[in-house]
């Protein structure tokens, strides 16, 4: 490879994480309060996994961190025009740990699919999908263990009102990253190098 095709690459990369990132920053601005927890339905959580589940592992978690670094630069880039620095007092913490673990399991798994081939597709998005959600739900339980004082358990049933629109909201993110593969089977097939 040379060096300006290593270079194209790597400015096809960024260009990657910053649209995604900037994906994730704009749905901050679709919430709907709910719980005694005070955690929000966004659909920033299922963002964060399109972007691993499109991009793969390493640089879907580049742009959660991205989101979550310009958060920590004072931008409002969380559901209610929140910094992430406001957030890390607050009981929504694990949830921005979740975002960038879910992003990367999510782009892991998702990458092993076969490219071109659509029903090993469906399965490989939808467990990585269920994952990362997964790893949502566990991380933002310890934060709310951890910043609301709540009991492991009281933090587990805390995620129940979610569940729902959570598996609506993921679902339809399926739909749309196997539609972009789809369209794009290159991003699979280079997996090797992107993931």
């Amino acid at each position: 490879m040379t060096t300006i095709s290593r270079s194209r690459i790597h400015v096809s990369d960024l260009a990657y994480i910053a649209v995604f990132a900037a994906l994730i920053i704009v749905l901050a601005f679709v919430a709907i309060p709910v719980g005694a927890a005070g955690v929000p339905i966004v659909l920033q959580n299922s963002a964060v996994v399109l972007a691993g589940l499109v991009l793969g592992g390493r640089r879907g978690f580049l742009a959660a961190g991205l989101f979550v670094g310009l958060g920590l630069l004072g931008l409002p880039v969380l559901a209610g025009g929140r910094t992430t620095v406001a957030a890390l007092a607050g009981p929504t913490v694990g949830y921005l740990l979740g975002y960038l673990v879910s992003a990367g399991l999510a782009g892991l798994i998702a990458y092993r699919a076969p490219a071109r081939r659509r029903g090993p597709q469906i399965a490989f998005f939808t467990l990585a999908a269920v994952v990362g959600l997964t790893a949502q739900y566990v991380c933002g339980a310890l934060g709310l263990v951890w910043r609301a004082g709540l009991s492991l358990s009281e933090a587990a049933l805390a995620q129940v009102p979610f569940l729902v629109p959570d598996a609506a909201k993921f679902a339809f993110m399926v739909v749309i990253a196997l539609g972009i593969h789809a369209a794009f089977p290159d991003l699979l097939a280079r997996r090797g190098r992107k993931a």
